[in-house]
């Protein structure tokens, strides 16, 4: 698979099943919320966004943001285990930011990780966000200005 062919999908009936049953290695479950939980947190989350990262026809991960205000914040980003490692992540974090930017009220986007995730760490790096600190989840949070984009 291309990774010119992932896109984003907005989840739905239809694929929801599919997103819930995305799994992480076991390694890394302890970096991020279960899809499912994410999924019943966006029914009640009027500012949540959660999209079904697509492979062609094939759901292979998920995230989810919100861009109230001037700032979009992704606290959701995964790829299926079995699909980890084929660019995906980094095709998928391009789809997104090429999301937020059509959003003209958005000036930055920023992200939180585990900062033990070192795969995240340097996805995100690699896409220009700036770490800023720890915060009170002890989570790492990381800034990227769309003004430059």
């Amino acid at each position: 698979m291309n990774t010119e062919d992932i896109r984003l999908v907005a989840v739905t009936r239809a694929n929801r099943a599919l997103v819930a049953a995305l799994e992480l290695a076991p390694e890394q479950r302890d970096f991020v919320a279960s899809n499912s939980e994410s999924l019943e947190e966006a029914e009640t989350d009027e500012d949540a966004r959660p999209r079904a990262i697509m492979a062609g026809t094939r759901v292979v991960g998920f995230l989810m943001y919100d861009a109230s205000d001037n700032e979009a914040l992704v606290y959701r980003f995964m790829i299926d285990r079995a699909h980890q490692g084929k660019g995906y992540g980094k095709a998928a974090l391009r789809a997104l930011l090429d999301e937020i930017g059509n959003l003209d009220h958005i000036r930055e986007v920023s992200i939180c990780y585990e900062p033990e995730n070192e795969a995240a760490r340097h996805l995100y790096r690699a896409a220009g966000f700036v770490e800023q600190g720890i915060d009170e989840d002890g989570e790492m949070i990381a800034v990227l200005p769309m003004v430059d984009r």
